[in-house]
């Protein structure tokens, strides 16, 4: 049996300035291939922060459009497969996109998600990425189902990475909580695999 996790209880205390209240926040239960999470839709001011390195940078921008394409891929897949997992997890991808998305506004760095589309991405290498994970999982059931083992293992990888290179607490926060999302993810596409 999957771990519960909350995804960003204290998203508000950590990563925002003071004086910066969350706006609102929407709990979504658990349900199979899905851990519970929490979006927490956020209110940035334009108080200063510190700069960021440019491996910081680097990935948070990266991270940004990692999440897009699993919340894309997985999107895809359910509409060609119908298999519930990837709707749940593409749920809670969305929740790791929102809150790089945060993290972008709070240090003035340009979104490179923004004006794209499902399955357009500004990165070549995660837009290449992207075309070669559909096409894998438009084979099967089973390939689709291998393509969420790949697509966890690399934001796994990434997101240790991530925490390695950056100094902020509230950067470091959030990757942490997407490192337990997508272990848990893991999990799931592991556990259903085992089904077929």
């Amino acid at each position: 049996m999957m771990k519960k996790f909350s995804i960003f209880a204290l998203l508000a205390l950590i990563l925002l300035p003071a004086g910066v209240m969350a706006a609102g926040a929407q709990a979504m239960g658990p349900m199979a291939g899905n851990p519970d999470s929490r979006a927490a839709t956020v209110s940035v001011s334009s108080a200063q922060t510190l700069a960021l390195t440019d491996d910081e940078t680097h990935w948070l921008t990266y991270m940004r459009e990692e999440e897009k394409v699993a919340r894309d891929v997985y999107l895809s897949l359910n509409d060609t497969w119908n298999l519930r997992i990837f709707k749940n997890i593409a749920v809670s991808e969305q929740t790791h996109m929102d809150a790089i998305k945060t993290l972008l506004y709070k240090y003035n760095i340009p979104d490179p998600a923004a004006g794209n589309g499902i399955g357009e991405f500004s990165n070549p290498e995660l837009q290449k990425l992207y075309n070669e994970l559909i096409q894998q999982g438009s084979i099967s059931k089973v390939e689709a189902l291998r393509v969420g083992v790949i697509i966890e293992e690399m934001d796994i990888h990434d997101l240790n990475e991530g925490i390695a290179t950056t100094q902020h607490n509230d950067i470091k926060t959030v990757y942490s909580n997407l490192l337990q999302g997508s272990l848990n993810h893991l999990d799931a596409f592991e556990s259903t695999l085992t089904k077929y």
